[in-house]
């Protein structure tokens, strides 16, 4: 395992040279010259190494990091940095590349980011108009450029996300019909959070409040679907409709009795027929909102369907599943079974993926199981872990080239006491080593009472 990572770790950095240096080249030398078409053939060959495992990559630059796919890169060139730092200020976040894309597209791909490069105002990204390339621009929401960059922020539009998703639960109820600007506003928000700080907004799904589960749940799968898909390269508006199927995806249980849906135990047979209904019934409310994305409905009648034919509705055989039921279907189990409720102990994340992978991908869709791992990581931002001296502290950033080392600051020491001074530590970039913090050894409880690990972030 750490062998492939390594090997894609390198793979990755030779993608990033050779794109560098088929950008000077080509901003150097005329179309055809043969060190342009030398250095274009190079960058195409390590692109598509990479994509005989995976849909699409990006690469761009998000928060002053270098990314590709979803993976910051380690400080590298400062020429590098630059030209990506340029083609932002050009509204030019990120270029995404699919499966069959060719070297003609890749060489009027170059030859655009050299005219991009020497706008002097915003790019003319209409010009690039190739099968397997898209670009991603700045500000998903564009009604909204403020930087969603510090935990408060996060927070607070986290819980606005949640108050009106409550408010809009109410309102279907007593319409039937959902508040779909109030939908896509939130969506709006948390498309844009996901963009620009998504580590931050994925710690704050870790918060659990058994009272306000139903509305917490419903924005938390949103965000994990979201986090999800711009990991396959999908971005602006098809990225927040993910979004608002995310939000909507339970939105049938409003016609479900309360009894049922607040019951404290498991619930019987006759109660899970009653349960049961409401992918019908929010496919129902949907199809009826004006104004609101299709996909929400397919999502919301889909999501409990499973690639094997099992789930509900049953005698229902959708093939092939929608990408965004897939994804919303993982945030879905993954959300759930994580949350503390009257009748369920929250389960740890390492559990909750080998659920997700049981069966052999009979239930799930394995590729993107392995995907959601390699976003997420073993420790989640925002998890509690303890390291292998015994200290503990809250995971910061999870790297999908190896989930297991994650980022993580050091709040508590061995004996449980609070440090004065937490520390940071990137156990990507440290040696395994007994005397010092080096791995992690697995979650942990908060040594104290009433600890919020999304405080200290």
């Amino acid at each position: 395992m750490s062998h492939r990572l390594s090997r894609r770790q390198a793979l990755v950095e030779e993608l990033l040279r050779r794109f560098g240096a088929a950008v000077r080249g080509a901003q150097l030398y005329a179309p055809g010259h043969p060190l342009v078409t030398r250095n274009t053939g190079a960058f195409t060959e390590a692109l598509l190494d990479l994509l005989t495992d995976m849909p699409s990559l990006s690469i761009g630059l998000l928060d002053d990091e270098i990314v590709v796919g979803d993976q910051p890169m380690p400080r590298g060139s400062a020429a590098l940095g630059e030209l990506f730092g340029r083609l932002r200020e050009r509204g030019v976040e990120r270029i995404t590349f699919d499966q069959g894309v060719t070297s003609a597209e890749l060489g009027s791909t170059i030859e655009s980011v050299c005219r991009w490069l020497s706008a002097a105002g915003e790019a003319d990204i209409a010009g690039l108009d190739l099968p397997h390339v898209r670009v991603g621009v700045l500000n998903v929401d564009r009604r909204t450029p403020t930087r969603v960059a510090d935990m408060a922020t996060i927070r607070a539009l986290y819980a606005k996300a949640a108050t009106t998703m409550k408010a809009v639960w109410s309102r279907t109820a007593q319409e039937e019909v959902a508040d779909a600007e109030s939908v896509g506003g939130v969506a709006d928000d948390l498309a844009q959070a996901v963009s620009q700080n998504r580590d931050a907004l994925v710690a704050l799904t870790t918060l659990r409040s058994a009272d306000d589960y139903t509305f917490t749940h419903m924005v938390n799968v949103s965000i994990l679907t979201m986090v999800q898909a711009q990991s396959l390269g999908i971005d602006g508006d098809l990225l927040r409709e993910f979004g608002v199927a995310g939000l909507m995806h339970d939105i049938g249980k409003v016609w479900t009795p309360v009894e049922i849906l607040a019951k404290p135990s498991a619930l019987d047979d006759d109660e899970a027929a009653v349960m049961r209904k409401h992918p019908v019934d929010g496919a129902q409310i949907l199809r009826r909102t004006l104004d609101l994305t299709p996909l929400a409905a397919i999502v919301a009648f889909e999501h409990h369907l499973r690639l094997d034919g099992s789930g509900y509705p049953a005698a229902v055989s959708r093939d092939p599943l929608n990408v965004a039921t897939m994804l919303c279907a993982i945030a879905d189990v993954y959300d759930a079974m994580r949350s503390k409720r009257h009748y369920q102990e929250a389960f740890p994340t390492d559990r909750i993926l080998e659920v997700l992978k049981r069966g052999d991908g009979r239930a799930f869709d394995q590729d993107l199981v392995r995907r959601f791992v390699q976003v997420m990581g073993i420790y989640p931002a925002g998890s509690l872990v303890r390291l292998n001296t015994g200290a503990a502290g809250v995971v910061l950033q999870s790297w999908p080239h190896d989930p297991q080392r994650p980022r993580v600051r050091v709040v508590f020491a061995p004996d449980g006491h609070r440090l004065e001074a937490s520390y940071d530590i990137n156990l990507w970039e440290v040696e395994p080593a007994p005397h010092r913090s080096s791995s992690v050894a697995g979650p942990t409880a908060a040594p104290i009472a009433d600890f919020e690990p999304t405080e200290v972030m």
